[in-house]
């Protein structure tokens, strides 16, 4: 069964998506950056290519001919993936398909909207029995001053 980790309160969700990305990527892990709006898609596939300054995420978009030797994909086209190891979530609604991943990462912002849409997905994910785990992104930076 796919675990889900949720994210919350995170000050940038695109930024926290990227460093997730990056830590798969690092472990070998095929990533679906699941982002079917096209502006948060083309802001996730710019923060990849230009963070961190001195590493390198490879990464493309699902339709793109080299999608399937890219470890790292970006949009909506979950049967894409070669591998479905993990799942990053950056849409208001729980992705189609992801019961087919072994993980998933809900990112959740600070504003009510993105914090009430996060709690839907929750409940959804939870009344149908799957592993939640929760890192609140305020303890993490507080813990780091």
């Amino acid at each position: 069964m796919t675990e889900i980790t949720f994210y919350i309160f995170a000050d940038d969700p695109l930024d926290v998506a990227r460093r997730v990305a990056a830590k798969a990527f690092g472990q070998g892990r095929q990533v679906m950056v699941y982002a079917p709006d096209a502006a948060v898609a083309d802001a996730i596939d710019r923060l990849l290519w230009s963070n961190p300054a001195l590493g390198f995420v490879p990464h493309c978009r699902d339709t793109d001919a080299l999608a399937n030797e890219t470890p790292v994909l970006i949009g909506a086209n979950v049967d894409a993936v070669r591998a479905a190891d993990v799942m990053i979530n950056l849409d208001h609604s729980q992705p189609a398909g992801f019961a087919r991943f072994e993980r998933l990462v809900e990112i959740i912002g600070q504003d009510d909207a993105s914090r009430e849409a996060g709690r839907a997905r929750y409940r959804f994910y939870q009344t149908r029995g799957y592993a939640l785990t929760t890192h609140d992104l305020r303890q993490a930076a507080h813990e780091q001053r």
